[in-house]
């Protein structure tokens, strides 16, 4: 299988109509599905963060669409599904979930990844594998991890919030992340759309980092998700020439800094495997408030 095909796998699924209690969320369906995301605003602060830009339950995003699992005769919106290139779940139990997958099964399209609340993002995987589609990784167990005081340890002052200037070099760094991360370019889905993405991070102020004298990247890290409640950190990364030196404590603690001003509550969640970054979120003082899960394709 090529990297490409992992990236938009080509299945064709009939677009058929179920009984399920599942429909795509209206307009009018907004002050439901924020009383559903208040429930665990660290959880869902992806989701809750494209609310708050778009006041609507109905995505700006072309292409995008939000699920919703009605009970009651279809009067009580009990889950929700956010239906992009990536999928979250939203207060999903695996029941809600596994209906879900049966509405993505009917109406495929590409996805990048699914991620969230473990239970549900693997059940709505369970589903998509009973009709043939295949994962590139699943990561079943990334503790989820919230601060909502100051760092344990002292930031290192050096961090500090990245400017236009810089776009070169954290361009450069964000695509070394990623495909650490991930295992292939994020330049393989389209270059131009990558270039946005980190343009954005850096004209809101949610891209943070510290280079050496001439420039070059020594750590960055950004916000992914911003609400007026909580933070979701994103992209961390220390050049491989300083790793082992003691650098990340320090400068986690300075990203926990910089996004209490944004929101008091700074999360992140970390591959379960990764034991260095682990220890190093402890010491600054992040804690364990759930597991995420995350399938990529």
């Amino acid at each position: 299988m090529s990297r490409l095909s992992r990236v938009a796998p080509w299945l064709p699924f009939p677009k058929e109509t179920t009984h399920e209690p599942v429909r795509v969320l209206v307009h009018r369906d907004t002050g439901a599905l924020r009383a559903l995301i208040a429930r665990d605003r660290v959880a869902n602060v992806f989701v809750d963060s494209l609310l708050t830009q778009n006041s609507s339950a109905v995505p700006a995003f072309p292409g995008a669409l939000m699920l919703g699992f009605f009970e009651d005769d279809g009067v009580s919106l009990a889950a929700a599904c956010w239906v992009g290139s990536n999928v979250v779940p939203i207060e999903s139990t695996a029941e809600h979930a596994r209906a879900f997958g049966r509405w993505m099964v009917e109406h495929w399209e590409p996805h990048a990844s699914i991620f969230g609340p473990a239970e549900p993002t693997l059940a709505i995987m369970e589903v998509l594998q009973s009709a043939g589609i295949t994962a590139q990784d699943i990561r079943a167990n990334q503790p989820l991890l919230a601060i909502s005081g100051p760092p344990l340890v002292a930031p290192n002052p050096a961090l500090t919030v990245s400017e236009s200037g810089q776009f070169s070099e954290i361009l450069v760094a964000a695509a070394a992340m990623f495909e650490e991360e991930v295992g292939y370019s994020p330049f393989l889905g389209g270059e131009a759309n990558y270039r946005r993405r980190v343009a954005w991070l850096i004209s809101n102020g949610f891209s943070f980092s510290h280079g050496d004298e001439v420039g070059e990247v020594i750590f960055k890290a950004d916000l992914g998700a911003v609400t007026s409640y909580a933070t979701q950190v994103q992209g961390v990364w220390v050049n491989p020439e300083r790793r082992g030196q003691g650098l990340s404590a320090g400068y986690m603690a300075a990203v926990v800094e910089l996004a209490r001003k944004h929101a008091p509550v700074t999360s992140l969640y970390v591959n379960d495997y990764n034991t260095k970054a682990r220890a190093c979120y402890e010491r600054v003082g992040f804690e364990q408030v759930g597991t995420f899960a995350t399938i990529l394709f």
